[in-house]
């Protein structure tokens, strides 16, 4: 059963905060086909999961190109997962006020235009530039369609159905992805980029036939905004460039001062402000604490794990990235198969089960891979990085579902917004500490050992936590079906 958008009030429309208001009547008709709906959703999560896989194997390449160290390849890589983790909030909370669709549509074409420019950049700064514009981009699109989602489908167990889908389209682009870039790298790396081209542009035009949703009018949290990228970018340049040159120096610690002095300016202002970019009444369910400490936990060790083998592969190994591609195919294409099966282990055990599963399974697989012998077989090491995909595989519609069905319909952006500004902070943070953990370590063993086994610990922490929902779940069911 799909949500039907309430009629036009008679009463003059007024932008008051807080209010929810409705889309005009031909585009209401339109939101009677939740599939499409669906199929935008999906298609906006492939191609951002999509960029942020391709370029990792491209790495080597692309800096036997354009220059730079480490350091630079790290935030080819990191420029892109910053302003997408810094930006989901804005882009949360603009979905919010302008509509799903709006937003949705905003953040595609720049997400294409940015994708033409790393296409034709000539130098490693403007690459790093071009790659941030993509992550605004990407910030917009990924709130929005869980928005969309969350307007489509009223009824849980279809909207449970629905995100486990959308998890599908970005675990397609991790399968896709490393061996799509791979192959287009031994060509040119370029190709890369040009690869989300005709994906954007067919979400686009699906989009044309979407209903507008329903908006809420209020302000915009300036004030928290530029504290959150202010505070997260400063917190990544202090970990990516300690590495370089250390962390007692000048400029590291006033990077990480002037992150310390935006998180209590932000907070302060989510506290004080009429209408908070992150109202904090959000996080006194524990079902959307634990979610968010899921989210964070899975991206620090999937994106971790993917950044980390792919140095390993290429430089440690001497493969190609077409080759490191493919060594990676067993562990993508199996989390592609599996977030369905995640969604009716959901459905039918509750999603506790399948998130602890997932995070301990993603445990095991860290340690494994932190115990790898040097001589051991590439294919072997290829199959101990399964257990990381397929763990993180079910946790991700578990986990969504978790925030969407606790939140109402007007609040849907802001609060996947929040959701996956936890996911792409994990992400980033996990790319840059691996990275400054190897770059400061006299080995590269050494250094991967150091990043995964205290993240394997993290993770199984996560899941004792995430065992404490079995009783709020329950009892929130008791009260729907009173």
């Amino acid at each position: 059963m799909t949500e039907r958008v309430p009629a036009m009030p008679t009463r003059p429309v007024t932008a008051v905060a807080g209010e929810s208001l409705p889309a005009p009547g031909r585009d209401r008709e339109r939101t009677s086909r939740p599939g499409l709906s669906l199929a935008v959703a999906m298609l906006g999560f492939f191609v951002v999961a999509l960029d942020a896989q391709v370029v990792n194997v491209a790495l080597s390449d692309i800096r036997g190109d354009l220059g730079g160290g480490l350091s630079g390849s790290q935030w080819v890589v990191t420029g892109y997962t910053l302003m997408f983790s810094a930006l989901l909030l804005f882009g949360g909370t603009l979905s919010d006020r302008v509509g799903a669709r709006s937003a949705y549509g905003l953040g595609m074409v720049l997400f294409v235009v940015a994708s033409i420019a790393c296409g034709l950049a000539n130098s490693l700064g403007l690459l790093v530039v071009a790659r941030v514009v993509q992550g605004m981009g990407a910030a917009l699109v990924t709130p929005t369609s869980l928005a969309l989602i969350r307007t489509a489908y009223d009824d849980a167990a279809r909207r449970a159905r629905a995100i486990s889908y959308w998890a599908l389209g970005g675990a397609v682009a991790a399968a896709a992805g490393p061996v799509l870039g791979g192959a287009l790298t031994e060509v040119d790396w370029r190709l890369i980029f040009v690869l989300n081209l005709p994906v954007g542009v067919l979400a686009l035009v699906l989009l044309v036939r979407v209903g507008a949703s329903p908006r809420r009018m209020a302000p915009f949290d300036w004030l928290g905004q530029v504290c959150a990228v202010l505070g997260l970018g400063a917190l990544t340049y202090a970990v990516i460039e300690g590495g370089d040159h250390g962390y007692r120096s000048t400029r590291i610690i006033i990077a990480v001062v002037v992150a310390l002095a935006a998180a209590v300016v932000f907070f302060v202002d989510q506290v004080r402000a009429r209408n908070p970019m992150v109202p904090l009444d959000l996080f006194r369910a524990r079902p959307v604490t634990v979610a968010l400490a899921v989210g964070f936990v899975g991206m620090v060790a999937f994106y971790g794990v993917v950044f980390l083998q792919s140095l390993y592969f290429q430089q440690q190994r001497g493969l190609s990235p077409l080759q490191t591609g493919l060594l990676f195919l067993p562990m993508t294409a199996l989390v592609a198969v599996l977030n369905p099966v995640a969604a009716r282990t959901a459905l039918r055990w509750g999603p506790v089960v399948p998130i602890v599963g997932g995070l301990v399974l993603m445990a095991v697989g860290l340690v494994a891979l932190s115990l790898v012998p040097a001589g051991t077989p590439v294919l072997t090491v290829a199959m101990l990085m399964v257990p990381v995909g397929v763990g993180g595989s079910f946790t991700v519609p578990p986990g969504a579902s978790l925030i969407i069905d606790s939140i109402p319909a007007h609040r849907a952006g802001t609060a996947s917004g929040v959701l996956n500004a936890c996911r792409q902070l994990g992400g980033s943070l996990g790319v840059a500490v691996f990275g400054a953990t190897i770059a400061g370590e006299r080995s590269f063993s050494h250094g991967l050992r150091l990043s995964l086994l205290p993240t394997a610990a993290l993770l199984l922490v996560t899941a004792m936590a995430s065992l404490t929902l079995r009783g709020s779940i329950v009892a929130r069911r008791t009260r729907s079906s009173e």
